[in-house]
C-alpha cells in the first residue's frame, strides 16, 4: 500500500486521518501526486468504516491536500509547493524576479473551515461598503500584528488599512508632496516606488549606502544640498539589497530627521525578516512617532493575493486627511482580505503562517547561499538576495540567465541615477518550491562563470 498513515492524537477518526495526511505532505513523504489508496483497502488497513475514509478523502480535497479522479482515484495535490524532480523544470522558464514569499504555508488556513469559517454577521458586513478608516476589529488585528511581528507597539486608532502597502506609500506621498519636489530615499530603491515617483513627476535623490543602508552623513549633506522635506526609508530586510539597520543607526537616522523637518515614509514590509528576540530592533519610526508614517502589510509576510497594508500616521490632522483621500478614491478598503486576516491573529493562524514562511525563507537562504558560494554568515534574513557587480556584468549575467531560462530582476530597476552600488537581486519565494529553486540557481551558476559570447555584444 502507497501510504501507511500513523494517526496521533484525539478527535474525530477522519480528521486524524487528514492530519497524517497534511503531515506526510509537509515533510515531503508524500510527493505531490502520489496516488493515496482505495478507500476500501484504507479503511481494512486502519480497521475504520469505509465512510470514515471517504469523509477523509472528502475533507483533504476540501483543504486542498488531495484530489479525486473518476475511475482513477485519489491523488495528494500538495498546497505547500511542488515536490518535483531537477528533471520535471528542465523545459519550464524559472522566474525570480518577483519579490513574494511562499504563500504554501496560508493554503491549508485559508480552506480550513475551522479558521475561514465566518460567523454569519461578519460576512454580511463584509460584503458591504467598509468605513473608510477600515473595521474596528480589522485595526485592532493590525496592531496586534506589528506588536508581535515588527516589535512596534502602536495605537489602533492611528492605523488605517490600506490596499496594499503601495496604496499606503501613494497616500502619504501625494498628502506631503506635489509634482516636482524632491523625495530622499536609498541610492537602490524599491522599484514600486521609483514607479509611483515616475508617474506622479517627483523627484527621487539616493542616499549613498553601506552595509547597514543609508549612511547618516551622506543623508545630512543631501538635507542640505536639496532642502527635501521627506525621506523614504526601508530599514529592516531593505529591498533590493536585504539589508538591516542597528539600533544606533536608526537612532542616528531619527535625529537627523527631526534636525532637518524631514518626514519620514517608513516602510517595514519585511519586518518578519528583521531582528527578533534579545537582539530586536524598533521601527525608526518609534524614535520619532510626531513625524512619521509607518507602513507595513501581509503581501510579504502571508500571501500577496490579501492585498492589505496598514498605515500609522503621526498625531494631528494627517489621519483625517487620509481617510478623506481613501473616500474621494476608493471609498473605503476591501474588508474581505481583512476580514480574513483578522481571524487569523485572533486565532494564532497568522503567526503560525508567518513561522513556516521563515522557515521556509531560511531554507532557501541556505540553499541559494550554498549552491553560490555565499557566506553563510551573512546577517541578512530577507527573502531576496544582493548580488554585488559592476552595472555592466550584471546585465551581461541577467542576458546569459534569460538564455538559459532563467528571469531575474532587471538590474537597472532598482537604481538610481548615480547610485554607487550595482548588481542582481534575486527573489527566492518565487519559486513554487525548492527543487524549482535549485534548477533556477544551477541556471544563474552557469550565467555567473559563462566566459564572453557573441550574445553579450547584443545586450
Amino acid at each position: 500500500m502507497s501510504w501507511k498513515p500513523k494517526l496521533s492524537g484525539s478527535g474525530p477518526l477522519h480528521d486524524r486521518i487528514v492530519s497524517a495526511l497534511e503531515r506526510d505532505v509537509r515533510s515531503g513523504t508524500l510527493k505531490n501526486g502520489t496516488r493515496l489508496p482505495a478507500q476500501r483497502l484504507l479503511a481494512d488497513h486502519l480497521g475504520f468504516s469505509v465512510g470514515t475514509i471517504t469523509k477523509a478523502y472528502l475533507e483533504a480535497e476540501r483543504r486542498g491536500l488531495a484530489r479525486g479522479q473518476v475511475g482513477r482515484g485519489t491523488y495528494v495535490t500538495s498546497p505547500f509547493g511542488e515536490d518535483l524532480s531537477p528533471e520535471s523544470y528542465e523545459d519550464q522558464i524559472i522566474d525570480l524576479s518577483v519579490n513574494v514569499v511562499p504563500h504554501h504555508a496560508a493554503v491549508p488556513y485559508f480552506v480550513d473551515y475551522k479558521s475561514y469559517a465566518l460567523r454569519q454577521w461578519e460576512a454580511f458586513g463584509a460584503l458591504a461598503y467598509a468605513p473608510s478608516a477600515g473595521p474596528e476589529n480589522q485595526r485592532r488585528a493590525a496592531a496586534t500584528w506589528l506588536k508581535r511581528v515588527a516589535n512596534y507597539d502602536v495605537d489602533w486608532k492611528q492605523l488605517i488599512p490600506t490596499t496594499g502597502a503601495q496604496h499606503a506609500i501613494s497616500l502619504v506621498f501625494e498628502l506631503l508632496s506635489k509634482p516636482g519636489d524632491t523625495i530622499l530615499c536609498e541610492e537602490a530603491t524599491f522599484y514600486g516606488m521609483k514607479t509611483l515617483a515616475q508617474y506622479r513627476g517627483y523627484k527621487l535623490h539616493g542616499i549613498r549606502m553601506d552595509c547597514e543602508g543609508i549612511i547618516p552623513a551622506e543623508l545630512e549633506t543631501a538635507c542640505r544640498k536639496t532642502r527635501a522635506k521627506i525621506l523614504y526609508l526601508m530599514p529592516t530586510a531593505q529591498n533590493p539589497t536585504g539589508r538591516t539597520m542597528s539600533k544606533t543607526r536608526r537612532q542616528a537616522i531619527a535625529k537627523i530627521a527631526q534636525r532637518n523637518k524631514l518626514w519620514l515614509v517608513e516602510d517595514d514590509n519585511y519586518a518578519l525578516f528583521g531582528n527578533h528576540g534579545e537582539d530586536a530592533t524598533i521601527p525608526v519610526s518609534a524614535y520619532l512617532p510626531e513625524r512619521s508614517f509607518y507602513i507595513g502589510g501581509i503581501s510579504k509576510s502571508l500571501a500577496p493575493g490579501l492585498r492589505l497594508g496598514f498605515l500609522v500616521c503621526p498625531p494631528g490632522p494627517s489621519f483625517d486627511s487620509i481617510v478623506q483621500a481613501i473616500r474621494a478614491t476608493v471609498y473605503s478598503p476591501s474588508a474581505l482580505g481583512g476580514l480574513l486576516f483578522a481571524q487569523w491573529v485572533e486565532d494564532g493562524s497568522a503567526f503560525k503562517i508567518a513561522n513556516a514562511v521563515t522557515e521556509e525563507i531560511g531554507r532557501r537562504l541556505v540553499l541559494a547561499r550554498t549552491m553560490l558560494g555565499l557566506d553563510q554568515t551573512t546577517p541578512t534574513s530577507a527573502p531576496h538576495l544582493w548580488l554585488s557587480m559592476p552595472a555592466r556584468e550584471a546585465e551581461l549575467v541577467a542576458g546569459r540567465a534569460l538564455r538559459a531560462g532563467l528571469v531575474i530582476t532587471p538590474p537597472e530597476s532598482p537604481i538610481l541615477p548615480g547610485a554607487s552600488i550595482s548588481g542582481i537581486r534575486l527573489c527566492l519565494g518565487t519559486a513554487s518550491s525548492i527543487e524549482q529553486l535549485k534548477v533556477g540557481l544551477e541556471r544563474l551558476k552557469g550565467a555567473l562563470s559563462s566566459k564572453p559570447s557573441d550574445w553579450d555584444s547584443l545586450i
